[in-house]
């Protein structure tokens, strides 16, 4: 996307750097507390239909959750290009006469101007010699995006082909994000999204929406393709920009072929195209090269979608549908804090498995009602101080700030505002402010101070809640820290905070 660094580059990395965490993963059981709420029932050929589909969904979360929750690739993208480039990788079992003969057919089949040289020898070179496990499970996730990829690029007479864009942008993550800024699975930059009505705010960032950012690439490609009438340099103004495209072309006289007009190109997008026509061999070509992707039981048009009544969060939405998290969170990745919002005027949707989302729609008065019990004690347990607390009367002073005032008491800056109705951190001098902070006992034997590591349950609390009163701790890090298996906790119990 425009002005973004190579870290999306060959981001088919991620797939091998994890291929080490595979089997080391472990299924978490979910306990549904049935007193909490209580399911109708669907029999008969439904109910086979649900557990089909739950272990379908199970397997293929099982293929791709270590895959969701690695984001550290990007330093490592910057090294393949230069390396894949760099590398001069000979091709024992290609000779180079067989690998002109195969780019020449897919020019022939293809709106690509795919023509050998030795930059592309390279890099196809360097993914089948080094990188050959990492693309053939990559092989395997695109088997569940790439039915919708091709719908949506159809739709706007983009060549499907443009599908493999999306390996060399994220590595089919719908969370990869790069260091400038760049989000999702087409690695859009915040102010591009909003020219395609991507909503970003502080619950959503539908860069991260498979369908919505899918169709919002479709729709840049072929604005771009309009304006230079060319496919490759359409890809290259979806990397660079089409400023820089159009400087280029300037720069060389004229010249609209991409490979003559490259090296007028920021360096970072010299090794894009290549990177984009490497992906297209090795998939064309992925049976004479070996590749034995497996293959997912579903793909994205097994999913709907259901249109939330009220605010829900991912946690109860695994709670009660009985599926993994990580199952859910693959399903909706645009919703960055794990809270689905609800308001009148706009629409929030869920995806879910087909038999799923039967079962949510058959229950969901009960699911909401649960949901709204749950975030009435997280919204408690946030803004109310503790018996044990005292109410102080504090006036601010020239020089304060609500950082300031927070570290005096020891208390967090949300709890301030919350306590005070604050909508900004604007202060007057002489505002008042009603702050509760606890004694020093009190303190000790609640340890709920922020720098504390440890936390001790009260009861209302909940993983989710907890996580949301320290900075950076999320309900996974809470459940490693302290090796819990499931999301029951018990009041009075002490849970490890911190690392340290």
């Amino acid at each position: 996307m425009t002005h973004k660094s190579l870290i999306p580059l060959f981001a088919i990395l991620l797939s091998c750097l994890l291929s080490s965490a595979q089997g080391a993963k472990e299924k978490v059981t979910k306990k549904w507390t049935t007193e909490k709420v209580e399911f109708h029932k669907i029999t008969g050929d439904s109910l086979e239909l649900i557990l089909e589909d739950y272990q379908r969904n199970m397997e293929l979360d099982s293929l791709w959750r270590t895959h969701l929750v690695n984001q550290s690739y990007s330093k490592r993208m910057e090294m393949v290009i230069k390396d894949s480039l760099a590398s001069n990788e000979v091709i024992k079992e290609l000779p180079t006469e067989l690998l002109k003969e195969r780019l020449a057919a897919l020019n022939a089949k293809t709106p690509f101007n795919i023509e050998y040289n030795e930059s592309l020898e390279s890099v196809i070179g360097y993914f089948l010699k080094r990188e050959k496990e990492g693309t053939e499970r990559l092989m395997g996730l695109s088997k569940f995006y790439f039915p919708m990829f091709e719908a949506t690029l159809d739709k706007y007479d983009v060549p499907l082909e443009m599908k493999y864009l999306a390996l060399v942008e994220s590595a089919l993550n719908p969370r990869a994000k790069s260091r400038v800024g760049a989000t999702g699975l087409w690695q859009f930059m915040y102010s591009t999204g909003k020219m395609y009505d991507l909503d970003v705010s502080s619950y959503v960032d539908e860069r991260m929406d498979p369908v919505a950012s899918t169709e919002a690439a479709a729709q840049y490609l072929k604005r771009l393709y309009l304006m230079f009438n060319d496919w490759d340099l359409a890809l290259a103004a979806y990397n660079s920009g089409p400023g820089n495209v159009s400087k280029a072309i300037r720069r060389s006289g004229g010249e609209t072929n991409y490979w003559k007009l490259r090296r007028y190109l920021p360096r970072e997008t010299a090794g894009y195209v290549p990177s984009f026509q490497a992906m297209l061999y090795m998939y064309e070509y992925a049976e004479e090269h070996g590749f034995k992707p497996e293959r997912p039981k579903t793909t994205y048009y097994g999913t709907d979608t259901i249109r939330v009544k009220k605010m829900i969060t991912l946690d109860q939405i695994a709670e009660v549908t009985q599926t993994e998290k990580e199952f859910i969170e693959f399903l909706n990745p645009s919703y960055k804090l794990g809270i689905v919002p609800f308001e009148e005027d706009k629409s929030y949707y869920i995806r879910l498995p087909y038999a799923k989302s039967g079962l949510f729609v058959a229950n969901e008065d009960k699911i909401y009602g649960y949901a709204e019990e749950q975030l009435a004690k997280a919204e408690k347990t946030q803004s109310e101080p503790d018996k044990t607390e005292d109410k102080v009367n504090y006036y601010v002073k020239s020089g304060d700030f609500l950082g300031r005032i927070a570290s005096k008491f020891d208390v967090r800056i949300s709890q301030i505002k919350s306590w005070n109705n604050l909508r900004s951190n604007t202060l007057n001098i002489g505002q008042r402010l009603v702050i509760y902070s606890a004694d020093t006992k009190a303190k000790t034997e609640t340890s709920s101070s922020t720098d504390s590591k440890i936390y001790k349950v009260k009861s209302g609390d909940s993983l989710w809640i907890i996580s949301r009163k320290y900075p950076n701790l999320s309900v996974e890090d809470l459940k490693s820290l302290n090796q819990l298996k499931g999301n029951t906790l018990k009041p009075g119990m002490t849970l490890k905070v911190s690392k340290g």
